[in-house]
């Protein structure tokens, strides 16, 4: 089984977002058993003793209108136990990527990557609480898992 973990800075849009979109694409492949898929945050920022936010209202109406669910998610922080228990930590732009490597002390398995680095256009997810462009955010989210999951499937399978 592969485990990823998709991480932005507060786990209510673009990470939540990339856990449902890659969810929905491997379901609808028949991968679903290959894989565990979660998100994450690098701030607690939304996260209030134990209790983090659900999916920010507008990331939660964009994956609707794609007819994906994000119903139960809540923000988790990533912690440094977590680097163990992955196989990959994707991270939605380089300002996660350093916070990343701050929480983990460094990347010695080089498990850590950006999003759209699997595709032809690299760069980062623009964070949709700041631009509101949520639909834009999706394109790219859906782009980037895509080729991360065609990445995978290239190199898992027989």
């Amino acid at each position: 089984m592969i485990k990823i973990m998709f991480v932005c800075h507060g786990n209510i849009c673009r990470s939540p977002m990339a856990e449902f979109i890659f969810k929905d694409m491997i379901q609808k492949q028949g991968r679903a058993s290959d894989y565990f898929v979660a998100s994450s945050a690098t701030s607690t920022e939304e996260i209030w003793g134990d209790v983090g936010n659900p999916v920010y209202p507008p990331a939660r109406e964009e994956l609707k209108k794609h007819g994906i669910s994000c119903d139960g998610k809540r923000a988790v922080q990533l912690k440094k136990s977590d680097y163990g228990k992955y196989d990959c930590f994707i991270a939605m732009d380089e300002n996660n990527i350093r916070n990343i490597m701050r929480i983990f002390g460094g990347d010695p398995a080089h498990k850590v990557h950006k999003l759209l680095d699997f595709t032809d256009r690299k760069g980062d997810v623009a964070d949709p609480w700041y631009s509101r462009r949520f639909d834009v955010a999706y394109r790219d989210i859906e782009k980037g898992c895509g080729a991360l999951l065609a990445r995978l499937n290239a190199l898992y399978t027989e």
